[in-house]
């Protein structure tokens, strides 16, 4: 395929909605071509720009009611009869409390938008981790040996644990890439289905749950805890990987 099909594509790949043999056709690409590596690399960087904190609005609790009420009052003073102008006084009072729904539910859908793009990114360095045979770049069991092998390769150290005494053996680490940065991947199994779990800072307080997915037939758990972002992914049925990651947590 032509660099120029490859380019038209690579906004797909990242979104992880290319099917199996063209996700590694563009591997071998981006493997090749200088051109679309720094493409792609310039897509990722605005991502995760777009994405930064700086640009949401966390809307107010009460804001639904209070636009709400603002909207009850407009409708009766504007059904009421003739339209005087103190009415029309009234409903341009309402208008900024209207712009600031607007604003949240444009706020909550792009948020929505993000948590959906990461799991996409999450199942896709799942598979490509399966696909290249490149599952880790450490391979050992002992939590030991894993954990040091990040130092100096991120900018943080991740907890490792072996939870072979659970049935999650630790078959050991690589570094991946996700939301346009380095992570973390510690790769577990489970009767022969690997589990991967990407780690990454992402400070939040206390410890949160963020959710469960599924896509492309694997599911994706994800949760941060003491300042650390995780997503946990696996073809492992959901009653089995929820097991796993309340043993990680504990």
């Amino acid at each position: 395929m032509s660099c120029g099909a490859q380019a038209e594509l690579l906004e797909a790949y990242l979104d992880g909605e290319l099917d199996l043999v063209r996700s590694m056709e563009m591997e071998r690409h981006l493997s090749e071509c200088e051109t679309c590596s720094v493409s792609l690399r310039r897509h990722r960087a605005l991502r995760s720009a777009l994405g930064g904190a700086s640009l949401y609005f966390e809307a107010p609790k009460d804001l639904e009611k209070r636009v709400g009420a603002e909207l009850d009052k407009a409708m009766k003073a504007s059904s009421a009869g003739p339209v005087f102008p103190w009415r029309w006084v009234a409903l341009a009072a309402s208008l900024p409390s209207m712009a600031i729904l607007a604003w949240a539910l444009l706020t909550t859908a792009r948020t929505a938008s993000d948590t959906e793009l990461l799991n996409r990114e999450i199942v896709s360095a799942h598979v490509r981790s399966l696909m290249a045979d490149h599952l880790t770049d450490v391979p050992s069991s002992d939590q030991h040996t894993v954990k040091p092998w990040f130092n100096g390769k991120l900018d943080f150290s991740p907890e490792v644990r072996d939870l072979a005494g659970e049935g999650y053996p630790l078959v050991g680490g690589r570094l991946d890439y996700l939301g346009g940065r380095g992570v973390a991947a510690l790769v577990y199994e489970r009767r022969k289905h690997a589990i991967n779990v990407f780690v990454w800072p992402e400070p939040s307080g206390k410890a949160t749950f963020e959710g469960e997915a599924s896509r492309r037939g694997y599911t994706v758990i994800r949760w941060r805890r003491s300042g650390m972002a995780y997503g946990a992914v696996s073809d492992l049925n959901l009653a089995e990987l929820r097991e796993f990651v309340r043993d990680l947590q504990r």
